[in-house]
C-alpha cells in the first residue's frame, strides 16, 4: 500500500542526514540511483505537511481544553507554512503545485489512515514521531539537489511549534501511568509505517537490494536514534 511511490532517477545525488543539534558530523551517503527526482521530492514534502496540517486540524476540534487547542493551533500553522512555502518553490520552477503532489495523494493518506491512532494522545503522538522522523529524512534528502534542497532544508527547520505536544503527551503519562505502555508500544509500531513511506520515497517499490541496503544503513540508524530520542522526550521506551 505505501511502497507505490512514483519517482524518476537522475543523476548523482548524495543523502545527508544532519542533526540539528550537530550539523558538522552528517552522514553522507552516496544515493546516485536511489534518490527520487526533485519533483518527486517537492510533492512528497508538501503534501506530507499538508497532511499534518489537516490531522491537527481534526485534534482541535477533538481537544476540549482552551489551551491545548491554542497550542495545537500554532504547531497546525506551522506546518501549513511550511507547506505553503514548499508550495511557492514548486511555483517558482514554473509547475502547478496540485499535479506535482496529486501522484502521493493516495499513499500518503493512506499512510496518515494508518498511523492515526483511535485516541486522541495516539493521534498526537504519531503526530510527533511521524512528522519528526519525515522531516529529518526529507531534511537529509533536501541537501542533494542543489539550491532547491537548500531552500527546502530552510523550510523545514523551522520551528514546528509541536513543543507542546510533547507536554500534552507527558502530562497525561503523568497523570495516569497506563498510558506509558500503551504509547510506548503504538510509537514502535509507527516507526516501521513511517520508515516505509522514506525507503518508498528511494525506489520503485521493488525493494532494496544488499548494496542499496548497506548505502541507506546508516542513514536510517540515525533515523531511529533521532526516533529514539523523542520517544525519551515524552518518557516512552523505543
Amino acid at each position: 500500500m505505501l511502497n507505490r511511490f512514483r519517482r524518476r532517477r537522475t543523476p548523482r545525488r548524495v543523502l545527508a542526514l544532519r542533526s540539528r543539534a550537530d550539523r558538522a558530523a552528517a552522514t553522507r551517503v552516496d544515493f546516485s540511483e536511489l534518490a527520487p527526482d526533485v519533483q518527486t521530492f517537492l510533492g512528497q514534502a508538501a503534501y506530507l505537511q499538508l497532511g499534518y496540517f489537516e490531522t491537527l486540524t481534526q485534534l482541535i476540534r477533538s481537544t476540549p481544553e482552551l489551551a491545548q487547542k491554542e497550542a495545537l493551533s500554532r504547531a497546525a500553522g506551522a506546518a501549513l507554512t511550511k507547506h505553503q512555502e514548499i508550495v511557492a518553490l514548486i511555483r517558482e520552477r514554473g509547475e502547478d503545485p496540485t499535479s506535482v503532489m496529486l501522484p502521493f495523494r493516495e499513499q500518503l493518506d493512506a499512510f496518515r489512515r494508518v498511523t492515526n491512532g483511535a485516541r486522541r494522545m495516539e493521534t498526537l503522538l504519531s503526530v510527533h514521531l511521524t512528522a519528526g522522523l519525515l522531516d529529518d529524512f526529507y531534511h537529509a534528502l533536501a541537501s542533494t539537489y542543489g539550491n532547491t534542497g537548500r531552500r527546502v532544508s530552510v523550510i523545514l527547520e523551522a520551528d514546528d511549534d509541536r513543543g507542546a505536544i510533547v507536554e500534552i503527551i507527558a502530562e497525561s503519562i503523568e497523570s495516569d501511568p497506563e498510558w506509558r505502555s500503551l504509547l510506548s508500544v503504538w510509537g514502535r509500531r509507527l516507526v516501521g509505517d513511517t520508515l516505509l513511506v522514506a525507503r518508498a520515497a528511494l525506489t520503485s517499490g521493488v525493494g532494496l537490494d544488499r548494496a542499496a541496503e548497506e548505502k541507506v544503513e546508516p542513514v536510517f540508524t540515525q533515523l531511529m536514534a533521532a526516533h529514539s530520542r523523542r520517544m525519551d522526550a515524552v518518557g516512552l521506551n523505543a
